[in-house]
């Protein structure tokens, strides 16, 4: 099991890719603690703790870090996969959506890392952010995500230099569109969901979106000795949207 032993954190645990790396961690015998803004978890394993939460406050940050010290002694890989996407044009954008966006996207993974990377052992660990394809390329009526995505990446970068003497290393995995439940509700508030589904289907070099157990496979191999050379790296996967 290429995680057993192992204590990992992942945040945004409720559905979707949050799920999906969950349950590949747990298979692969990390013992988990999850977070997310659900007050209840009916994925979460027997063994897994679970605690809800406001990672824009870093007050409750601090507590789920010390939870963490109190309960494993140290935690062996973070998984950011928390987020919030707020579409719309630029110029009619409120402010306060614009805040929220930037501070759930990029600002509450500097706090999480912030407090965790105390938390890893003297032997090193593993933070995994999952960012997005629109961190990399801009796309109209996503200004603000593409921006907090696009800080995501950097923080990450930065934080594998600077944690690098401590083997503590920093890496992100881009999705491109992927069968989440708030991906699926978007596309049913279309008028023509099906035929909405096609035309962003077709904009994807292999004509369709992911599930997020593909996306949870890459999130594991970049938690695990496997990657053990690889820090600060940018990993799509989108289907070669960013390489068309």
């Amino acid at each position: 099991m290429r995680l057993d032993k192992l204590t990992a954190l992942v945040t945004g645990a409720s559905s979707g890719i949050g799920e999906a790396v969950s349950s590949h961690f747990r298979r692969e015998g990390a013992r988990l603690l999850l977070t997310g803004r659900r007050q209840e978890l009916d994925t979460a394993g027997p063994d897994d703790v679970y605690v809800p939460g406001d990672l824009n406050d870093e007050t409750f940050v601090a507590s789920l870090a010390q939870r963490a010290a109190e309960s494993a002694g140290s935690v062996d890989v973070v998984v950011l996969n928390h987020g919030l996407q707020v579409s719309g044009p630029l110029t009619g954008m409120a402010y306060e959506d614009a805040q929220n966006v930037l501070h759930s996207n990029l600002l509450s993974a500097f706090l999480v890392m912030k407090h965790f990377a105390p938390l890893m052992p003297e032997a090193g660990g593993s933070f995994v952010c999952v960012g997005s394809r629109l961190g990399m390329v801009g796309k109209a009526d996503e200004v603000l995500y593409s921006a907090a995505k696009g800080g995501l990446i950097m923080l990450a970068k930065g934080a594998a230099v600077e944690w690098a003497q401590r083997n503590i290393r920093v890496n992100v995995v881009a999705p491109g569109l992927t069968v989440t439940p708030v991906i699926e509700a978007s596309f049913r508030r279309r008028p023509d969901p099906d035929a909405y589904r096609r035309e962003r289907e077709a904009q994807i070099p292999l004509q369709r979106l992911a599930t997020p157990e593909e996306i949870a496979d890459a999130v594991l191999f970049l938690a695990s000795p496997e990657s053990s050379y690889i820090t600060g790296a940018v990993l799509p996967v989108d289907g070669g949207y960013t390489a068309a």
